[in-house]
């Protein structure tokens, strides 16, 4: 990646720029059998479409504090970057009472309701698919996401030493999450072309790093696993060897 890169948004732009086809997330989750994968073209339209609905639809700004409600899912990591895109801070399992607006999967609705601003709720269900019955007093991310632009601008550049991320009582800016990224890629042993599996959650900065932010600052990819404990030993094995797995952070 690129040297002079100092914000996820940055990162993101170099791996597209690099090699848009290549994977960049493979999502799993083991309590339902689904399988997503998103080359960086893919991940990248998608970010755009998300950044365009934040910004433009749901009239965020840069400074504003998103309260992030998700589990490990390839939907939470193209918010992550959406919201590094707009300059938003995202305030990973944030009070929602004290944040600008809310995003929330369909196990936190009710938490999330305490949010006076902008609520959009996710279903996180297969190929990102829709609530069956909108939640009341939320958007659906599913029926408002598809009709957004594909290119994103910024109104305003992001300054790269603004706070970017708030997750487990950690407050990085965007060059920090970005420098610390980079350190956990060489720790791990990342480097362009290698696939981590990880099993983390997205609560701690650690689980965060593994499963999107150092495989992005390596040119790496992610296999990101949720509920990877009901999976089974062989299970994992084979999985290893079928994603081509070269460093794990279960």
């Amino acid at each position: 990646m690129n040297a002079s890169d100092r914000t996820p948004a940055d990162l993101l732009r170099s791996a597209l720029a690099a090699d848009p086809a290549r994977p960049l997330v493979t999502f799993y989750d083991d309590a339902t059998g689904e399988r997503v994968e998103l080359s960086v073209a893919t991940f990248a339209n998608w970010v755009s479409k998300t950044a365009n609905l934040l910004q433009g639809d749901l009239g965020a700004e840069p400074g504003d504090r998103l309260a992030l409600l998700l589990p490990a899912h390839w939907q939470s990591a193209v918010w992550l970057l959406a919201c590094a895109s707009v300059g938003v801070v995202a305030d990973v399992g944030g009070d929602p009472a004290k944040a600008d607006l809310v995003v929330s999967g369909p196990d936190t609705l009710e938490a999330a309701s305490a949010c006076r601003g902008e609520r959009v709720a996710l279903a996180l269900r297969p190929l990102g698919g829709r609530f069956p019955q909108p939640p009341a007093g939320f958007a659906d991310y599913a029926v408002e996401v598809p009709s957004q632009g594909d290119r994103f601008a910024p109104y305003a550049p992001v300054d790269p030493d603004a706070p970017a991320l708030s997750v487990g009582g950690v407050e990085l800016t965007a060059a920090e999450l970005v420098a610390r990224a980079r350190a956990d890629a060489d720790a791990l042993g990342l480097s362009a072309g290698s696939r981590l599996l990880s099993g983390r959650t997205y609560d701690t900065w650690d689980g965060l790093s593994a499963g999107l932010f150092a495989p992005l600052a390596a040119g790496a990819s992610v296999v990101l696993c949720r509920h990877l404990g009901e999976l089974g030993a062989d299970g994992l094995a084979k999985r290893t060897e079928s994603e081509r797995v070269t460093h794990t952070a279960a």
